[in-house]
């Protein structure tokens, strides 16, 4: 079924490719339910959610496409979600996670049609980049918010924090012993980091375990999204089109970026294409959308599928065995709640994996202040207007009108100056 012979591969390597995966980003079970608390949502909702799209996107993943690649909720996407979405346009999360499932439904729709593939290559790749860039500060700035590393100030708006405070001292922890770790190449780094930060702060009494450690999963709301008729009704109802616009774009940049180098890192490509790619990425919108119903924001492929193809994962057992130990952990959330009442336990992730993303500002071309400077815009304006959409909302709009004004308008494609002129209006006459 895996043609493990094929792919050159063992059931012995593939499992232990998949138990490094597992530790390399089995973080989202902590870190997710965390900001998904800021909006309202049950930790014991947002917990089993993540278990159910992750274990649904990465079977998906395995059994129709065999490729060694994880699906979880992504990064970035939670935290637009939390603090843009629901924080500023006053929606309840039920109504936010309407504008999550439509985004999957046309995702999946996408995914099924040659749509998908010329709306990628329609969006300029320096805005690619500054998205990527832009949701890797803003994230960053979240973990520092969180740890109480940054604080607000009445003048310069964010000033440094109380740097004597058990929350900052434990966060500098976490973030001294994960970089170390990381720097020494060690599988599971983030996780392992987030381990040793809370085994100081139990015996240092910051830290306790009253409700246990083991317990049955559970979903407090039940099913968030029941009904699909009254999901797109809440986006049209409340006018969440540039929510789901921006849901959707993250969701198949990163999802496609990720999948092909893990891919090419696998030595899975074949003539610069990859293969099985439509199964592949119905893996990811069709966890999202699941999840979705569940209570968990968009779902991506985790480039953390790296780490076990480092370890030698070839095929959809190393993938099969990461969801299985997704199944263990759901019966972890007492565990998992202790430790994510301690924000600076988690803190430390979100600010390593924002740096990550922060990357991809290498590629862009720096020296074109045509290119330059919308994928500069959307990189500042995301953490400074706290809200994602926003940032590529003002890096859409720039861009068409700087290659006009240098007479390079025929490189910009079509579809370009219609997401230009919709964000227009959207910034311009909706509330955001």
């Amino acid at each position: 079924m895996f043609k493990l012979k094929e792919n050159h591969t063992t059931v012995k390597t593939e499992v232990l490719a998949g138990f490094t995966t597992f530790f390399t980003m089995v973080y989202i079970v902590i870190v997710n339910p965390i900001i998904l608390k800021d909006a309202g949502v049950p930790f014991d909702q947002v917990f089993t959610a993540t278990i159910i799209a992750t274990v649904i996107g990465t079977l998906w993943m395995a059994l129709a496409a065999n490729y060694p690649i994880a699906i979880a909720p992504g990064m970035g996407m939670n935290a637009y979600f939390a603090y843009s979405v629901v924080g500023t346009n006053g929606i309840t999360y039920e109504t936010a996670f309407s504008a999550v499932f439509v985004a999957g439904i046309i995702f999946v729709v996408l995914s099924l049609t040659s749509f998908r593939k010329v709306l990628i290559e329609a969006i300029p790749e320096n805005l690619k980049h500054g998205i990527t860039a832009g949701i890797g500060l803003f994230i960053a700035f979240i973990g520092m918010r969180q740890a109480g590393m940054i604080v607000s100030h009445p003048s310069n708006l964010v000033a440094l924090g109380d740097l004597h405070s058990p929350t900052v001292l434990f966060a500098l922890l976490g973030l001294t012993v994960t970089l170390i770790l990381m720097a020494l190449r060690v599988h599971g780094a983030l996780f392992l980091g987030m381990i040793i930060t809370a085994v100081v702060a139990f015996f240092t009494g910051h830290l306790s375990f009253d409700q246990g450690f083991v317990q049955m999963p559970s979903l407090p709301d039940g099913l968030i999204i029941s009904n699909p008729f009254t999901a797109f009704t809440d986006v049209w109802q409340h006018m969440l089109f540039p929510v789901v616009f921006s849901f959707l774009m993250v969701t198949i940049f990163d999802t496609t970026g990720t999948m092909i180098g893990v891919a090419q890192q696998a030595g899975l490509m074949k003539d610069n294409k990859m293969p099985r790619a439509r199964q592949a990425l119905l893996a990811d919108s069709v966890a999202a959308t699941a999840g979705s119903m569940f209570g968990t924001t968009p779902t991506s492929a985790y480039i953390e599928s790296s780490a076990g193809v480092a370890a030698g994962g070839r095929t959809g057992l190393t993938t099969v065995t990461v969801a299985i130990l997704f199944i263990v952990a759901a019966f972890f959330g007492p565990l998992v709640s202790a430790v994510s009442g301690l924000s600076s336990i988690t803190a430390p992730a979100l600010i390593i994996v924002g740096s990550l993303m922060m990357g991809a500002i290498a590629k862009i071309k720096w020296d074109e202040i045509d290119e330059a400077f919308p994928a500069f815009l959307i990189i500042l304006s995301m953490p400074l207007t706290s809200s994602i959409a926003t940032g590529i909302a003002l890096g859409f709009i720039s861009y068409p009108i700087l290659k006009v004004v240098t007479g390079k308008w025929r490189v910009v494609h079509p579809l370009v100056y219609v997401f230009a002129v919709l964000f227009f209006y959207q910034l311009a006459f909706l509330p955001h």
